[in-house]
């Protein structure tokens, strides 16, 4: 007795629960959907479909699209934002009966359970990454680090634009351009830890030295750079030379847990928390706290869950963006920090200003998308064109936040060197 063929549209209409909310075409001929959709699913071959079926759910999709055998139609590459949205709020699917499940697989031909090798974009999974070193090591870190920021500074000058800044800017008003809101959250920064001309800031996490750079021209200030991206600290310390900052900025290729200085006016740490692990924030908080001078400030600017348990990113970010990335809450957040003496004077959400960021770096990918693909390949751009628009449509929907939150580290008697009532 031979199992019925079934036809790759039928396999999947039969898991959704409402239908079919865009138009699928499959490279067996069928189809699926509304003809006359606005968006559009194709699936070329048989290695798309593999991966659709042995990586269910985020991880599966990502990498049939990342390879070229997922193609959606209707949209940019650089800027997917408005098929994630058609899909987020239509496309649900349903878990099949054991039964189905052999049904359907029994139908598409066993030999779609074969799983291909992954594109060449993708990170190993944890419990790989684990034989080669524990989570959050020096080396770990900074290999995953690495993964991220070294694709290629040409690349990131495209789609993040003049600024060279990757962490959410803040918009003083929805018509500000990129580059004014990115300016605007440095000055922000900077006015938050009250820097003063002749003082000292630390910038763990420094990325491309943007921080650096704004304080040291704009106040005046003595600012240490640290980063873990070899072509980060590269072009940093060129772009300080540039601007004839170099008898007051320097960045350092150099993890943040060896800096050994102390005395800092001001530690500001913008994007990196995400990267540490929620189980190190009390090594985290200790360590900055011990860099400053009593009454010094900490601003700590990073990306959070609206819930304050301990998660782990999903399997996509975790696998092509984020390695070992982890968030959690704002409590939790001012809870560590607290419990390692510092007090905690402020905290803000910039959920929706993250949205906005996110939405004008897509714009940049897709302006210069044949550059982008020219300098790191097809593959690493629509990466990035998924994971900033899916981001995007996370902070709109508030799945995740970005907050600051603003700490002082009192003296003995008590003195926070704050005004009574603080403006910035």
């Amino acid at each position: 007795m031979t199992t019925a063929r079934m036809t790759i549209a039928e396999a999947v209409t039969s898991l959704l629960r409402d239908g079919m909310p865009v138009r699928f075409e499959a490279y067996d001929g069928s189809t699926a959907g509304p003809r006359d959709a606005g968006i559009g699913l194709e699936l070329l071959n048989e290695r798309g479909l593999s991966y659709l079926l042995t990586a269910p759910g985020d991880l599966g999709m990502a990498r049939a699209y990342v390879s070229g055998d997922l193609v959606v139609h209707g949209v940019h590459p650089g800027d997917p934002y408005p098929a994630l949205v058609v899909l987020m709020n239509h496309l649900r699917f349903r878990t099949p009966s054991a039964r189905e499940a052999v049904t359907i697989v029994k139908g598409l031909g066993l030999g779609t359970l074969r799983p291909p090798s992954p594109p060449p974009q993708e990170s190993l999974p944890r419990w790989r990454r684990a034989v080669e070193g524990l989570r959050h090591s020096k080396g770990r870190d900074a290999e995953v680090i690495s993964h991220h920021y070294d694709v290629s500074n040409r690349f990131y000058e495209m789609v993040l634009g003049p600024s060279m800044t990757y962490t959410c800017a803040v918009f003083p008003t929805r018509e500000a351009t990129l580059e004014e809101a990115q300016t605007e959250k440095y000055d922000l920064i900077c006015r938050k830890l009250n820097l003063q001309a002749g003082q000292r800031l630390l910038d763990v996490g420094c990325g491309w030295g943007g921080m650096v750079r704004h304080a040291a021209r704009e106040y005046g200030v003595r600012a240490l750079g640290v980063t873990l991206s070899v072509q980060q600290a590269s072009w940093a310390k060129e772009a300080i030379d540039r601007e004839g900052l170099s008898d007051l900025a320097e960045v350092r290729h150099l993890d943040y847990r060896d800096v050994v200085e102390t005395g800092f006016d001001a530690v500001s740490s913008i994007g990196l928390t995400e990267h540490i692990g929620v189980r190190n924030y009390p090594a985290y908080f200790s360590h900055l706290r011990d860099r400053l001078r009593p009454q010094g400030r900490l601003l700590n600017h990073c990306i959070t869950r609206p819930h304050n348990r301990r998660q782990m990113i999903g399997s996509f970010l975790d696998r092509y963006v984020f390695p070992d990335g982890e968030l959690t809450g704002s409590g939790r957040i001012i809870t560590e920090a607290q419990d390692v003496g510092l007090e905690v004077m402020h905290e803000e959400n910039f959920r929706l200003h993250y949205a906005l960021t996110l939405a004008g770096w897509n714009r940049n990918l897709r302006d210069h998308w044949d550059e982008c693909v020219a300098e790191v390949g097809e593959g690493t751009a629509r990466v990035w064109g998924l994971y900033m628009a899916g981001s995007r449509l996370a902070f709109e929907r508030n799945q995740i936040q970005l907050h600051h939150v603003l700490a002082t580290r009192t003296s003995d008697v008590g003195e926070d060197g704050f005004p009574l009532r603080p403006r910035w």
